[in-house]
């Protein structure tokens, strides 16, 4: 035994993620990069003095009552942690973290790249020249609709809504509204040049674009559901970077099939990693597999983030990024 506290993580990370953390850390790397399966997961709770977990990891209420339970802290690779039975693991104990910050501006990249996607049809005019169907420029063909000078809708005012404020309405001229329970400060929308909606509802009937920022709570699940759905302008269309159960899928694609709605860009998926078919054969939608964060230098920086969340804790300090 080293006398390091041991570390079980449950995917690959990034290369220079691991070796540091084999450094510092009696860590159990995952080198198949599959999801642990419960036993697993419960094996390591009971071994372990820290779980390094997952957007992939369901860490539920029966997991997290494992006995013996040796660990201590999980530390979540990811902003997100709605993977994680939060009360449970309060009343366990265990400390949670996660690693905001870093990925923003990378995912207001990915919700910028999905507008336009969607919009320019993109993914249809690349799917036709693959497959060796197109046939040459012709002024009716696959038009698409303007993004610029549009109104952009963001339903949650938080890091990367404000990253994608900047970029829509800086470098394309789109008018911001926002729709938030918690008020962001004055200063900040100003700057910005964001309006304010109090009803979600309001902001669903005037945008062209309504991009999703909030995160996924009992009181989020299905927010975007069959009703709200049926207020967005025929021609707009709806982008989903923050969770998947936030959007009735189901829902969406009964809005989508019958042109209730132009269209939708979507990173995340109600059941991930599973896919509702109907939304793959249309071509109304632009589908990225959850690469909001997807970039070298943020990956490596979540990992960071990691590590510094377990150095603090292990030497008795608060972890910067703590939840519980």
């Amino acid at each position: 035994m080293s006398g390091r506290p041991r570390v079980v993580v449950t995917r690959r990370l990034p290369a220079v993620i691991e070796a540091q953390l084999d450094r510092e850390f009696e860590a159990e790397l995952n080198a198949t990069d599959q999801p642990l399966p419960a036993e697993a997961l419960r094996a390591a709770l009971g071994a372990a003095d820290a779980l390094l977990c997952t957007v992939t990891d369901r860490l539920t209420a029966e997991l997290l009552a494992t006995e013996p339970l040796r660990a201590r802290i999980l530390a979540n690779y990811g902003v997100g942690f709605n993977h994680i039975d939060i009360a449970a693991a309060r009343a366990r104990g265990l400390v949670v973290t996660n690693t905001p910050d870093v990925l923003t501006e990378d995912t207001a990249d990915d919700a910028l790249l999905l507008m336009l996607m969607v919009a320019r049809r993109a993914g249809e005019g690349e799917r036709e020249l693959r497959a060796g169907r197109w046939t040459g420029w012709r002024p009716t063909h696959l038009l698409g609709t303007k993004v610029s000078g549009k109104t952009l809708g963001l339903v949650g005012m938080g890091r990367i809504a404000r990253a994608l404020a900047q970029r829509a309405g800086r470098g394309l001229g789109m008018r911001i509204l926002f729709h938030d329970p918690v008020a962001p400060p004055a200063g900040l929308v100003k700057s910005l040049g964001a309006a304010p909606r109090e009803h979600l509802d309001d902001l669903l009937t005037e945008a062209d674009f309504v991009s999703l920022h909030c995160p996924a709570t009992p009181e989020t699940r299905h927010l975007m559901n069959a009703r709200r759905l049926a207020l967005m302008k025929p021609t707009a269309f709806l982008i989903n970077t923050a969770r998947g159960d936030v959007v009735d899928e189901q829902a969406l694609v009964q809005a989508l099939t019958t042109g209730r709605i132009a269209g939708a860009g979507l990173d995340v998926y109600e059941r991930e990693p599973a896919v509702s078919p109907e939304l793959l054969q249309l071509e109304n939608v632009a589908v990225l597999p959850h690469l909001g964060s997807a970039t070298r230098e943020t990956r490596e920086a979540m990992g960071l983030r990691v590590l510094e969340n377990l150095r603090a804790f292990f030497a008795g300090a608060q972890p910067r990024d703590r939840v519980t």
